[in-house]
């Protein structure tokens, strides 16, 4: 593989030579990849951070007067980890709202709830929703506003308002009927889901659970 230094990276991204991006992608992408599955995201969550990391780095070399201060590798890294942190900061504000999404008259189970268990549930009601749902609801937390969602997948924009309105009251159904969930609000409390709710008077955690009874 053809090795290019820094300037020569930089110039031909203005110039809009397509095989330094191929470069970049070949040379990169395994490093953001890396970033993004060990905090939690899917390799396509890796291959859409790197190229709207790229092309944030490319917007900004577009303006003369911007001079990059570190190496290009240390920079795209930086802005491709901002980006993911910030996707996965409104990606657990949506959890969030989904999960006290409730009936109003129901305790609000996240009082009571184990943060693992809390994304536990989520997660697996979410993974069941099909494909179209899932990443609709995906991309409306990230911000995108509808018409760039049905022009980034392909679907009209009546059907994103309509799929997206069908996948959240889906999502509401299936975490009200996960098993976790319904013996949670059924007993009150972690217990019975084998997680410790109280200590013993030695300060031991107690390993007695309501299935175990």
């Amino acid at each position: 593989m053809k090795e290019y230094t820094d300037s020569e990276i930089i110039e031909c991204l203005r110039a809009r030579q397509s095989y330094v991006v191929r470069f970049l992608h070949d040379r990169y992408l395994p490093m953001i990849r890396l970033m993004v599955t060990r905090m939690g995201g899917t390799t396509e969550d890796a291959m859409d951070i790197f190229q709207d990391g790229l092309m944030i780095m490319i917007e900004k070399l577009d303006n003369r007067e911007f001079a990059l201060t570190c190496k290009f590798k240390t920079f795209l890294y930086c802005v491709c980890e901002n980006l993911w942190k910030t996707i996965l900061t409104k990606r657990k504000a949506a959890q969030n709202y989904f999960l006290r999404k409730i009936d109003d008259d129901e305790d609000d189970f996240t009082e009571i709830m184990d943060g693992s268990l809390y994304e536990s549930i989520f997660h697996g009601a979410f993974e069941t929703l099909d494909p179209a749902g899932r990443n609709i609801l995906k991309l409306y937390w990230e911000e995108l506003p509808a018409r760039e969602i049905a022009e980034e997948l392909g679907y009209s924009y009546a059907y994103v308002r309509k799929k997206k309105c069908e996948a959240q009251a889906e999502l509401i159904m299936k975490i009200k009927k996960h098993p976790d969930y319904l013996r949670i609000i059924r007993h009150g409390g972690l217990s019975d889901v084998g997680i410790p709710s109280s200590s013993e008077p030695d300060g031991k955690q107690s390993n007695m659970t309501i299935g175990s009874r």
